[in-house]
């Protein structure tokens, strides 16, 4: 807000904001808002009367000024001259271009007609998991008289449109002791003459709501406890989780690839520990919100909590074959010839009794609020069956919202991905230096980031530059503990669902001539770099294969693996064994299409942990000059005459792993400014 926004707009934006921040209230992204108010228009200079109403995407708890649509009332009212009727309906929403006042703000939503047609000055549309429940249930409307009397009024499922908005503008008419509506299958709309008022009934509805549901509703609403499907115990949920996570992931990235995200909350273990969880997942969520991002229904595993793993993988395989033909036949059974192509057969919803919930979306936002979604979904259900019965709009009208052609046009206009979207890295060394720089440019491109390191202080300072656990997390691993290596991964399987990504950079290095070296020398720099990158290598291999999507592994090796230098026989045979490892695996993993390769840098002084811990000292006094003149020094021993920073080694990684060289493994890229010596031959 600025000292221009209008007083009414800045009082909107408050509303919005403290109604937003509380989950109870509407979900994430879910509902809109608006004020109408006067303004002065700039051609007449006389006052206008404006809706300002959330517009199209964005979220009620983080609104501002530039999310709202601001339009003329008087030429959104009007458009009732010219509604074609329902089966045209869809047009309105652009007309709705032809009523703007000014340039810039969003583009108006699907529910601007609801807002600009209800006569009140300010108006709430939300989707509280109380409200929905009662909208959801088969007697909705008798429990809604029960529940509110008449100050909160019915309006039958109504897909979202020109329609509704007249419909409720009509029922408020018609009840003027009305504070508000519950949407059958929708959600619930409020509104007042003050935001202060509007703002209060909304949030009484929906505390009335919780208030009812929770007196009159009845104990066990999805029935007793299913011996078998009870929650495992912490350790061996996580543990089934993240063994079962590569899999399932795999499943659902069978048309596109997916980014996971986990939860074993406590209401989505209860829900699948009860014997009605079969039934109600089998009815598939209703409200426009939930099923746009969860599909209309989960993939729900059918077996015990402890069954073995190998048989809860095939039956996963059998359920996810099924699901793929239902889905197939549900949008081939009511589409027509006008209907968008089928986007996808896979579930974005996998329910593991005893273990948890598994989701999926196009990044880990995405995946992390489908399973929010359905979690508002779970408790849509046990409302309506502790009152009622869950009864979810029609499959055909899910199909409608499913497949707008608005929901089309919605995703036509989201940017293109970048090069490295879906796609989740793991990357060792990576609370300094190459690894940190490596780690940037991996998210900046797209990517999901593990940012594993010795450090944990670092690794997680790294986490948080990244943009935090939708972007990046952070783990404390030294790479010659084979068990560290295995809780880095099982880590990066639970924050994400899979990794298809291994860059192997942490290292360390002693330099030191042949006689001075000792056996821990050797040995200490053998573990972390050509031990560790095995471990490493052979744990992504694990995961990858498991999720059949492919995957990259690169190791970080140096020139120095075919430079023969002086004082340097441990850190050079390392890293030739590293590049022999490229090779090797390479050649076993390529029918797995995992592509292995490696790069070579050199000189790599500025901002190196490596160098900073008492290497860069020990090679200037090899050469016999100052440390702080040591990157220039290895620059003008280069052809190119140019310094190797860190971001270089990254560029490097992003090339081989950014789409371009999909028919490259086994190669080693030289990344030094052109070092004769370390030509590979």
């Amino acid at each position: 807000m600025t000292s221009a926004t209008h007083a009414e707009v800045a009082a909107l934006l408050e509303r919005a904001h403290r109604i937003g921040s509380d989950a109870r209230n509407t979900n994430y992204a879910g509902g809109n808002a608006s004020v109408k108010a006067t303004a002065t228009d700039p051609v007449t200079g006389g006052e206008t009367e404006l809706l300002w109403v959330k517009g199209s995407g964005g979220d009620l708890g983080t609104l501002t000024e530039a999310g709202l649509a601001v339009l003329r009332l008087d030429r959104v009212r009007a458009l009732k001259n010219v509604y074609p009727g329902m089966e045209r309906e869809d047009e309105m929403v652009s007309a709705f271009d032809y009523c703007l006042h000014g340039r810039g703000g969003a583009a108006p939503s699907i529910d601007t007609a609801m807002h600009a047609l209800v006569e009140a000055a300010h108006v709430d549309h939300l989707h509280p998991d109380s409200g929905i429940a009662l909208a959801c249930s088969a007697d909705g409307e008798k429990l809604t008289a029960e529940c509110f009397g008449a100050k909160v009024a019915w309006v039958g499922w109504r897909r979202p449109g020109f329609q509704l908005g007249l419909d409720i503008a009509a029922v408020k008419e018609a009840n003027p002791q009305a504070v508000g509506v519950i949407l059958g299958g929708h959600g619930i709309t409020a509104w007042g003459e003050t935001s202060e008022e509007c703002e209060h009934n909304a949030l009484w509805m929906i505390r009335t709501a919780e208030t009812f549901l929770q007196e009159q509703g009845r104990t066990e609403p999805f029935g007793p406890v299913w011996r078998g499907r009870e929650p495992l115990a912490e350790e061996q949920r996580r543990g089934r989780a993240a063994a079962l996570a590569p899999l399932i992931r795999g499943l659902a990235s069978t048309d596109r690839p997916q980014v996971g995200h986990f939860t074993d909350a406590e209401p989505v273990l209860d829900f699948l520990s009860r014997t009605e969880h079969p039934r109600l997942a089998s009815l598939g969520t209703s409200c426009p919100d939930h099923f746009l991002r969860t599909k209309v229904s989960p993939l729900v595993l059918d077996l015990p909590a402890d069954s073995p793993l190998d048989e809860a993988a095939a039956r996963l395989k059998e359920l996810h074959t099924e699901y793929r033909e239902a889905y197939r036949a549900y949008y081939e059974s009511h589409a027509t010839p006008g209907s968008p192509a089928m986007r996808g057969a896979d579930p974005a919803i996998v329910l593991v009794p005893g273990v948890g919930m598994f989701s999926f979306g196009k990044d880990k936002q995405t995946a992390r609020v489908a399973g929010e979604f359905y979690l508002n979904a779970i408790n849509v259900m046990r409302g309506a069956e502790a009152v009622s019965s869950y009864a979810p709009i029609e499959e055909s009208e899910k199909f409608r919202i499913e497949y707008w052609e608005l929901e089309e046009a919605k995703l036509r206009r989201m940017p293109e991905p970048k090069p490295l979207a879906t796609r989740v890295a793991l990357v060792t060394g990576a609370g300094s230096g190459i690894g940190k720089a490596i780690a940037h440019r991996l998210v900046a491109e797209g990517a999901c980031v593990v940012v594993a390191d010795v450090n944990a202080e670092s690794a997680s300072s790294v986490a948080q530059e990244l943009g935090g656990p939708d972007k990046a997390v952070a783990v404390t691993v030294d790479v010659t503990s084979e068990e560290q290596i295995a809780g880095a991964f099982k880590a990066a399987v639970l924050a994400f669902g899979g990794v298809d990504l291994i860059v192997n950079n942490a290292g360390i290095s002693i330099s030191k001539p042949l006689l001075e070296t000792t056996a821990r020398d050797w040995d200490l720099q053998h573990d972390i770099m050509a031990r560790g990158s095995f471990l490493v290598s052979r744990e992504a291999a694990r995961v990858m294969r498991a999720q059949n999507l492919g995957g990259d592994i690169v190791y970080i090796a140096s020139k120095n693996a075919v430079f023969a230098g002086p004082n340097n026989i441990a850190y050079s045979a390392t890293k030739a064994d590293q590049a022999h490892q490229v090779r090797l695996l390479a050649a076993e993993l390529g029918e797995h299409g995992i592509r292995v390769n490696g790069i070579n840098p050199d000189g790599v002084v500025r901002g190196s942990g490596i160098f900073a811990a008492g290497w860069g000292a020990q090679r200037a006094a090899t050469y016999g000059i100052e440390e702080k003149k040591l990157g220039e020094f290895y620059a003008q021993r280069t052809l190119l005459k140019r310094e190797v920073l860190p971001e270089h080694v990254a560029n490097a990684v992003f090339a081989l792993t950014g789409g371009d060289l999909t028919h490259t493994t086994g190669l080693h890229i030289p990344v030094d400014a052109g070092v004769a010596a370390a030509f590979l031959r």
